[in-house]
């Protein structure tokens, strides 16, 4: 029997609290060696640790795991990316570390690799040792 007072629902936050905490980034790599002086070496990461799962890499306070596989998927489109300040600089400081920059028929990139958005944003891509493509973006 109902007393005649209804008792207060309890509202459920359908709201994630992801927005909150910090992104952790993959990649991964058949050739552990070969990506640890990649992203290392070429690109300047500081490897964090290494065990046999994956080397963990600190991209500027994100978290890069570069996870060990037995084969690498390549993904057809850009799979991490950088903002940068200043990609003219940027891309030719990669290119002194003997990165090779992507050109793409059907975009107007200029003598260094590097397409303006019609938004504006300036954007370069490059592969990484397994072949999956990376960009860096100034906005």
């Amino acid at each position: 029997m109902s007393s005649g007072t209804a008792k207060p629902r309890k509202t459920v936050s359908r709201r994630s609290s992801l927005g909150k905490v910090q992104v952790i980034a993959f990649a991964a790599t058949a050739n552990p060696a070969r990506a640890e002086a990649f992203y290392r070496d070429t690109l300047g990461l500081k490897l964090m640790s290494e065990d046999g799962f994956a080397l963990v890499f600190d991209a500027n306070g994100t978290m890069l795991r570069v996870q060990r596989v037995q084969q690498v998927m390549i993904s057809p489109y850009t799979s991490l990316g950088w903002a940068v300040p200043d990609i003219v600089a940027t891309v030719k400081q990669l290119l002194a570390n003997g990165v090779v920059f992507e050109r793409y028929d059907r975009m107007a990139q200029d003598e260094l690799g590097i397409w303006t958005s019609p938004a504006g944003a300036k954007i370069a891509w490059f592969k990484e040792p397994e072949g999956n493509t990376f960009s860096l973006t100034e906005f």
